[in-house]
């Protein structure tokens, strides 16, 4: 254990953000650096329970209660080791994962959570600020080839178990930069890219090739990945984006979500040699859906210099605490307060959108809403209460229902259930023999950590199918449920 008296004289401490007025007008990530004695007593916190249920909120099985005495103890080298053990990207989920772990720690019963999100951050990044991340480059070779069409969390985590175990291995990305929606869907306020490139170099020095604009299927068709490698992996993700089907859909100015972040991204990072496509400055914006993503457009419209935001709930305003039915250890649907909400914009629920208007010239210029109220599990209008709001930009945030389907889903012969995702078995096989689906391509769309687990867990599988063993760690069985999604 820690400090046997931590969880009861240290309150909890979670790095400040940066002041809204500065940190609107750059890109850079919302966080203040965190004094590291001020975190080795968020550390010392941790109860070290007998039975931690940290381990039983966090997908990927982090060893929490041993990198969090570590880290009291000034142990940092190895605590990193603890936590690598675990998590090949601690630096991802440290920064993008919504901490199911804390809302399952011990303390939380009764009192605030450990910062387990913030401890494990930390510690990655002293990690890297004192060059302890290193290739780890495999004794020797395999001999046997893997394709992974995907570059996303799930497909880099298999990928570089695979790679380390000693297998050749080719990840194949359709868009011009390897990193998927950790590059071109996360804002550069909630992680820099730079973050992404520097494991990114890690995993080339292994030995890890990365093959970007190829759209398998098209430029590489399914039955030449087939007899080029010994195993194919599709950590594809759910990028087939759900839509609003309703009047007006056609005005111009109504975006997907993912239409619309990676030129926010681009914007940031300086890539545009002409003005982005879709850009909100001076605009009335409006966001449908009230997660992440959601949140994800605001902060980026804010950026460019919105003349407002507007986010748009069908759902009810959630309760600031955790309701009966929502009991510890499980993650609740409380009101949360994302950076980007702290800086401009208004937040509506229970509103439904029956209508976008347009002008003579099909632009949009306003949204027709109605208030709703949820009856007998159906969401109905309440009569008179129709209104509309000025809206030049419309971003659709309401989430995703499984792989796109293309031709490189046909050419390999994979069949998928009634949710639209790829079926595989408890091993992460599909229909077709050496062709494995890991993430959110498998199990619907999820959490970083979800997806990394099972990019670990589908490598371990897949070295076993290559060789007939595996020394590699499994642990995330395909047909388990996330407590959130």
């Amino acid at each position: 254990m820690a400090d046997p008296k931590g969880f009861i004289n240290t309150p909890r401490e979670v790095p400040k953000r940066r002041p809204v007025d500065v940190r609107i007008k750059d890109w850079k990530e919302v966080y203040q650096e965190q004094e590291f004695s001020h975190l080795q007593k968020q550390a010392g916190r941790c109860m070290d329970c007998g039975i931690p249920f940290c381990h039983q909120g966090c997908p990927l099985g982090n060893l929490i209660p041993e990198w969090n005495d570590l880290i009291w103890r000034g142990e940092k080298p190895e605590a990193i080791d603890r936590l690598h053990a675990t998590n090949n990207f601690p630096e991802f989920t440290g920064r993008l994962c919504p901490a199911p772990c804390e809302t399952a720690c011990v303390v939380a019963i009764n009192a605030e959570a450990v910062t387990i999100k913030q401890v494990e951050l930390r510690t990655i990044e002293e990690a890297f600020l004192e060059k302890r991340i290193v290739p780890l480059i495999p004794d020797r070779l395999s001999g046997k080839t893997v394709a992974i069409i995907g570059s996303g969390p799930a497909g880099l985590a298999a990928a570089q178990q695979l790679t380390r175990a000693g297998h050749t291995v080719v990840v194949y990305e359709r868009a011009e930069k390897i990193g998927g929606l950790l590059r071109y869907g996360i804002p550069e306020f909630k992680m820099e890219k730079s973050i992404v490139d520097r494991r990114l170099y890690q995993m080339e020095q292994e030995g890890t090739r990365f093959r970007t604009g190829v759209n398998v299927g098209k430029d590489l068709t399914g039955s030449a990945l087939r007899s080029k490698y010994d195993a194919v992996v599709l950590a594809v993700g759910a990028t087939n984006w759900r839509d609003l089907e309703i009047p007006g859909r056609d005005a111009k100015g109504v975006y997907q979500a993912m239409e619309y972040l990676p030129w926010g991204n681009k914007q940031a990072l300086g890539e545009l040699t002409a003005p982005a496509e879709i850009n909100a400055e001076g605009k009335h914006v409006v966001i449908l859906g009230g997660g992440d993503t959601g949140a994800d457009c605001l902060g980026t419209a804010i950026r460019q210099g919105a003349a407002s935001v507007t986010q748009l709930e069908i759902m009810p305003r959630p309760s600031d605490e955790r309701v009966n039915t929502q009991p510890w250890p499980t993650y609740p649907m409380v009101y949360r307060v994302s950076s980007a909400h702290e800086e401009a914009g208004e937040r509506i629920y229970s509103v439904s959108t029956q209508e976008f208007l347009k002008d003579a010239n099909g632009n949009l210029r306003a949204m027709k809403l109605v208030e709703t109220e949820l009856v007998n599990g159906k969401f109905q209008p309440i009569a008179g209460s129709e209104k509309e709001i000025p809206a030049d930009l419309v971003f659709l945030a309401l989430g995703f229902t499984g792989p796109e389907k293309n031709e490189l889903l046909d050419q390999l012969e994979v069949t998928l259930d009634e949710k639209g995702n790829i079926i595989r078995d408890h091993e992460y096989s599909t229909a077709s023999d050496g062709v494995f689906v890991c993430g959110d391509a498998g199990r619907g769309q999820s959490l970083i950590v979800w997806a990394i687990a099972e990019g670990r867990s589908a490598a371990s599988a897949i070295d076993k199918y290559l060789t007939g063993n595996t020394q590699l760690p499994y642990s995330i069985e395909p047909t388990a449920r996330p407590l959130m999604v």
